[in-house]
C-alpha cells in the first residue's frame, strides 16, 4: 500500500482545492464525503440502515439521503449523530480501504477526511497528517458565498467540529490558506515534493 496522507481542515477552509492542486500533479485523491455521498444515494448502501434508524423523514423523494433534513437532526442531537456516525463511518472506512489497496503505484496518496480529528481512528489510518487551515472569518465568509447558509448557521457547524487548535496540534504539516487561490499551488508544489521523499524514505526502510 502507498504512503497515505490524510488532509483534513473545517469546513470552508478550501480542502478540495487543495486535493485539485495535487490531483494535478498525479496524486491519487480518495475523498471520504464523496463516498459518503455515493453511499446515501438513492439505493446507496447506508440508506436502508439509514431509513430503519431514522425513518422516512430524512429520505427524499427520490430515495436519497435528504442532507438539509438529517444536518438539521444531528446538530440538534447528539446522539442522533452518533447514531448516524455508527452507520456510516464503517462504511467509509471499508471503501477507503479498498481504494487505497488498489492504488499499488503512486508513491503516495490522499485520503481527505474532514473529520480526521473528531474521529478518534483516522490518524491510526494515515502516515502523515496534512491540514489545511484559516481564520474563522475566512471560513464563514467562503461557506455562505457557495452553500446560503446564514453567518450563524456556519458558526454552529464551526462550533460542533474540532477546535482550530486541536486540528493544529494534530498536524504533521499545516497550509495556510486565508488568501486566494494563485497562493495555494506553490505551496503544494512544496508540500508535493516533502511527500514524495518521506514516501521514498518509508519505502526504502522496508526493503
Amino acid at each position: 500500500m502507498s504512503f497515505i496522507v490524510g488532509l483534513t481542515g473545517g469546513i470552508g477552509s478550501g480542502k478540495s482545492a487543495v486535493a485539485d492542486c495535487f490531483a494535478a500533479r498525479g496524486v491519487p485523491i480518495i475523498d471520504t464525503d464523496l463516498i459518503a455521498h455515493a453511499l446515501t444515494a438513492a439505493d446507496g448502501a447506508a440508506m436502508p440502515a439509514i431509513v430503519r434508524a431514522f425513518g422516512e423523514s430524512v429520505v427524499r423523494a427520490d430515495g436519497a439521503l435528504d442532507r438539509p433534513a438529517m444536518r438539521a437532526l444531528v446538530f440538534a442531537d447528539r446522539a442522533a449523530r452518533a447514531r448516524l456516525e455508527a452507520i456510516l463511518h464503517p462504511l467509509i472506512r471499508a471503501e477507503s480501504d479498498a481504494r487505497c489497496a488498489a492504488e499499488t503505484q503512486a508513491p503516495y496518496l490522499i485520503v481527505v477526511v474532514p473529520l480526521l480529528v473528531e474521529s478518534g481512528v483516522w490518524q491510526r489510518r494515515v502516515d502523515r497528517v496534512l491540514l489545511v487551515d484559516c481564520e474563522e472569518v475566512t471560513q464563514i465568509r467562503r461557506v455562505v458565498a457557495r452553500s446560503h447558509l446564514s453567518p450563524d448557521e456556519v458558526r454552529a457547524i464551526i462550533a460542533a467540529q474540532a477546535s482550530r487548535a486541536r486540528r493544529l496540534a494534530a498536524a504533521d504539516d499545516v497550509l495556510h490558506n486565508d488568501g486566494d487561490l494563485a497562493e495555494i499551488d506553490p505551496r503544494v508544489e512544496t508540500l508535493h515534493q516533502r511527500f514524495l521523499e518521506v514516501a521514498g524514505a518509508k519505502l526504502a526502510a522496508q526493503r
